[in-house]
């Protein structure tokens, strides 16, 4: 949920989001080779869809994802790195989704993006997920905590 209240609630996480996402630098190649090793062949085909941005952000919730549950199977390390490819459905870049997370869901692009969990979901189903990972990008599931908190 991406609204006024989120702003108030997570304002920290917000301003070093908005500020990390200003590069468009691409991941470094260590670290899109880890994303690689944890994406079956459709996830990838999704995730190089997000934004170089996106893609760093990914990686790094996956990363705290990862070394917070350790146990964690493939699956999980895969919608923890899926977590926000719903987002490209909406064609927002840093600026508009800013404006969407203040304003709400007032336009249809802003509707996309404040829907970006179910639309992930439903891409990485047809991507050929794996339940758990469906689940997490769906925000559901055991792992589902861990994801926010590491998203955070």
């Amino acid at each position: 949920m991406s609204t006024l209240g989120e702003v108030i609630r997570h304002p920290f996480h917000l301003a070093r989001r908005f500020v990390t996402s200003l590069p468009p630098r691409p991941p470094l190649p260590a670290d899109e080779a880890w994303a690689d090793q944890n994406l079956l062949d459709g996830e990838r085909s999704l995730w190089v869809r997000l934004s170089n941005q996106d893609r760093r952000h990914s990686i790094g919730v996956a990363r705290r994802f990862a070394a917070a549950r350790p146990g964690a199977t493939r699956a999980e390390v895969a919608g923890a790195l899926l977590h926000d490819v719903g987002k490209v459905e909406c064609g927002l870049g840093t600026f508009g989704r800013v404006a969407a997370t203040v304003v709400g869901p007032r336009s249809e692009r802003f509707r996309l993006y404040h829907d970006h969990e179910r639309i992930g979901a439903r891409l990485a189903e047809r991507a050929g997920s794996e339940p758990a990972t469906v689940e997490l990008v769906g925000e559901s599931g055991p792992a589902y905590a861990t994801l926010e908190v590491c998203d955070y």
